[in-house]
């Protein structure tokens, strides 16, 4: 059986492409709209830590950093135990246009799981990234 293996959404934004680029790389952009704060050394094999009040971490591995471009990183698998070396990979990709951004964002790595877990994952995520990208695009507007 064949799980789904990435997430991917794509949406237009009003700003330009240095405006995106910084929201989504530095530690104020990402302590914003993604985490309630965030810690970001910018480079390949760098990390981004995020948290949150809930209490929840995350600590984001930087894979590519392709100013203003290309910024990608792994994190773990929702559901899996700490420690577990199954990651997926994230890449935003940012265009310009003639009136702001085109940002896409993947997601894959989910075919690494399977059953309960790979369902959790999977469509927590999916919401995850409906949520994430909602207040990303808050945070652009001014309203975060």
């Amino acid at each position: 059986m064949s799980f789904p293996d990435r997430i991917e959404r794509t949406m237009e934004l009003r700003q330009p492409v240095e405006t995106v680029w910084a929201a989504i790389t530095t530690a104020e952009g990402l302590g914003t709209w993604f985490g309630n704060t965030a810690e970001v050394d910018l480079r390949v094999g760098g990390e981004a830590k995020l948290a949150w009040t809930s209490g929840d971490t995350a600590t984001l591995v930087i894979e590519r950093v392709e100013p203003p471009t290309v910024f990608a990183y792994t994190w773990p698998i929702h559901g899996l135990p700490d420690g577990d070396p199954r990651r997926t990979y994230v890449e935003f990709t940012l265009v310009p246009t003639g009136t702001g951004t085109t940002l896409t964002v993947v997601e894959s790595g989910f075919a690494q799981t399977s059953g309960e877990t790979h369902k959790t994952a999977f469509s927590g995520n999916v919401e995850g990234w409906q949520s994430e990208l909602g207040e990303l695009v808050a945070y652009l507007d001014g309203r975060l």
